[in-house]
């Protein structure tokens, strides 16, 4: 009988350290599944060349000093 617990106490702590990790691999297949789903949904393209290679054109914040960059 004590034996039967001990396995019985092993096996609950194996299940509590590895059920965040096959939890979080199920969200991940899970999202996986939604991204190919939604790619073959939008029929993917390559980008053109032009949108890639231009750079994105940030709004620039006028340079405020502060204390740090005295």
């Amino acid at each position: 009988m004590n034996t039967f617990q001990n396995f019985l106490g092993i096996s609950a702590l194996f299940v509590l350290v590895l059920l965040p990790a096959l939890a979080g691999m199920a969200r991940e297949r899970r999202i996986d599944r939604e991204l190919r789903a939604a790619a073959q949904d939008r029929g993917t393209r390559p980008p053109r060349t032009a949108d890639a290679a231009r750079p994105v054109a940030a709004a620039r914040r006028p340079y405020v000093r502060s204390w740090a960059r005295i």
